[in-house]
């Protein structure tokens, strides 16, 4: 009997084939006494020490899959479980109660999960999902049951309750259709290219391995057991979107260029140098937005002024002369790391965050623009601000660039100035944005952060899904503003928020003279065809 459900996409796309049900491996463990505690111990650090070469193994793999910055979270993994205090606990239960490992590891990982559950910070809450992620895999290492792999199946739509990123990195990417979950964790689907539901809810025991289903990413439905009729629907459409996906393919090599002769630039967003290939690879113009806190996030310290000069080097020489825009460091709110101490906050979302953080710990700033502007040597470099909301704020940059710039000269070491621009992602921006205009060359309009401000809505709340309107009335009025702002001055604005990738409103951005779009890699020949098929006219 065929049965529907909704859910969130978080990749548009569509598969038919059948259901994999995965199901955790959880091991059942028991309580056992124990005579020899120390041995004990020596078994818990060899399933330590496997357990980290598992988790290496799953980075590099994540690195060439889903690109460095998505990977980052094996790397915290890999440092929570070195964590003294979790270890400390572990072995103090085995000594103090004379019990099995597994018991202890499991009572620990219970109590610490539970510990960071209860936390008001968000980052802090989301740690207690990835304490039970390293508890259970050093639970499964302590049985001797390897984590599940389920690279010998046949390709398949994988339904689960959840999935970390380590259960998804494991599996074969070439044997999944599509992924349907329960929870509302977007996974690594969206950067893997594959179709994506999330808050799907689907009773997993209502489900059989080998049922047939379709997963509309368009539509945001899973379909069990569909009739003949709606088969063949969808194969059809499969056979559509491959289609399009080939003449896609065509638009290599085009310029981005409207009917009636606008040029507009066509760039891509990344996390990482080691997404610079997938820029390459669909062609994108340029690099529109490089999110910088990937070279902080999952380390113990701060990068080193040598470590960001290699990597913004790295990229300007690969994108060989294409502009690369880097968004200085954007810390804070959903992207907590712990060596930063930034405490705990009710709101981080509108708290101490990106810019706010470089003005207040200028040393921090200030390493990561001598590594900029000695890179900007290698290639074409933009250097764009975020959160800005007052010009004080742009002065006050400017004078820690200048302070840069003069010690870099003093000391003879090779620099150049690079284009300055500011990211409009707040409401306060957009209403000064016409005296922002004359201070700086460039605006980049972030919608994402732009929307959740100016709608008063928390992009991360499922609960606010239905009050979430993108293409709402005041944010288009918003970017025209902007926009029209920017070109009084001499100056270009473009978006490199979602925004700049949503089909329905390409149209609009043309008619409203947005000089540059920056979307993800997968989506930049979709985008360029749109353009080229637009016409004022």
């Amino acid at each position: 009997m065929t049965q529907e459900y909704k859910g969130k996409s978080v990749y548009k796309g569509i598969a038919l084939g059948p259901v994999v049900v995965f199901q955790k491996n959880d091991v059942q463990v028991k309580r056992e006494k124990i005579t020899d505690a120390e041995g004990e111990i020596a078994r818990m650090q060899d399933a330590v020490s496997a357990s980290q070469e598992q988790l290496q193994k799953l980075y590099d793999k994540a690195v060439k899959e889903v690109g460095e910055a998505s990977a980052a979270i094996f790397e915290v993994h890999q440092m929570m479980l070195e964590d003294e205090d979790y270890q400390d606990a572990i072995c103090n239960m085995i000594r103090n109660e004379m019990v099995n490992a597994e018991y202890a590891v499991a009572v620990t990982g219970d109590n610490f999960a539970e510990m960071f559950a209860s936390m008001d910070d968000d980052y802090m809450q989301a740690r207690s999902a990835d304490i039970r992620d390293i508890s259970n895999r050093l639970v499964q290492n302590l049985s001797g049951h390897a984590p599940v792999d389920m690279n010998g199946m046949e390709p398949s739509i994988i339904v689960a309750d959840d999935l970390s990123p380590s259960e998804t990195v494991q599996m074969d990417k070439d044997k999944i259709l599509g992924f349907v979950t329960n929870s509302h964790t977007a996974i690594l689907a969206r950067m893997m290219n594959i179709p994506a539901l999330i808050g799907v809810p689907v009773e997993l025991d209502a489900l059989q391995n080998g049922m047939q289903a379709v997963v509309d990413g368009f539509a945001g439905t899973f379909v069990v057991e569909p009739s003949k009729e709606v088969c063949e629907q969808t194969k059809a459409r499969m056979a559509e979107e491959a289609e399009k996906q080939q003449l896609l393919q065509q638009m290599k090599g085009q310029e981005t260029v409207t009917k009636d002769g606008r040029q507009v630039h066509l760039y891509a967003n990344i996390g990482s140098v080691s997404d610079i290939a997938s820029v390459l690879d669909n062609d994108a113009e340029g690099i529109g937005l490089f999110r910088s806190e990937f070279l902080y996030l999952g380390k113990t310290d701060f990068p080193t002024e040598e470590e960001q000069f290699n990597a913004y080097k790295q990229a300007l020489q690969l994108m060989a002369g294409k502009k690369v825009i880097i968004r200085t460091l954007d810390i804070g709110a959903d992207k907590q790391v712990d060596y930063f101490n930034l405490g705990q906050e009710d709101n981080p979302a509108m708290g101490y965050r990106a810019i706010r953080i470089c003005l207040k710990q200028p040393e921090i700033f200030k390493t990561q623009l001598r590594a900029l502007l000695r890179a900007a040597v290698y290639g074409n470099l933009s250097v764009m601000y975020p959160m800005i909301t007052s010009t004080e704020e742009v002065e006050q940059i400017f004078a820690i660039v200048e302070e840069v710039r003069a010690e870099l000269e003093a000391a003879e070491i090779p620099y150049k100035m690079p284009e300055q621009g500011v990211m409009i992602e707040t409401p306060a921006a957009v209403m000064i944005s016409d005296e922002l205009a004359e201070m700086v060359d460039f605006f980049s309009i972030g919608t994402n952060d732009l929307t959740q401000y100016t709608l008063a809505i928390d992009r991360q709340n499922a609960k606010l899904d239905d009050f979430y309107n993108a293409h709402h009335k005041a944010i288009l009025r918003m970017i025209r503003m902007v926009v029209e702002n920017a070109h009084k001055c001499g100056k270009w604005a473009g978006i490199c928020g979602e925004l700049g990738a949503d089909l329905e409103l390409t149209d609009a951005f043309m008619e409203m003279g947005v000089d540059e779009l920056s979307v993800a890699p997968s989506m930049v020949l979709k985008v360029r065809k749109n353009i080229r098929e637009y016409s004022a006219n």
